[in-house]
């Protein structure tokens, strides 16, 4: 039996699964709280935006100042994309 992670985790299981791969407790909370209701299908693919290494630089900035990446105005193009790809 899956431990209960309190009333905010919908899905408990699902949740530990995915922070035992790697995922912030952000990302699993949302993952597992999304499996948990029958009108959201995060296993589906997501939108059409094109590929991190298509944006410019200055697009990269813009959104990891949206997610809040510490020190991004340091990096370069390439650690942008990463730093964006490890927020998931």
């Amino acid at each position: 039996m899956a431990k209960d992670h309190g009333a905010s985790i919908k899905d408990d299981e699902t949740y530990q699964a995915l922070r035992d791969d790697g995922y912030s407790k952000e990302t699993a909370a949302r993952i597992a709280n999304a499996r948990a209701n029958s009108n959201q299908h995060p296993s589906k693919k997501g939108g059409k935006a094109p590929p991190y290494e298509d944006w410019t630089k200055d697009e990269l900035y813009e959104r990891a100042a949206e997610l809040d990446i510490e020190g991004r105005s340091d990096m370069t193009k390439d650690e942008l994309i990463a730093a964006l790809r490890d927020k998931r």
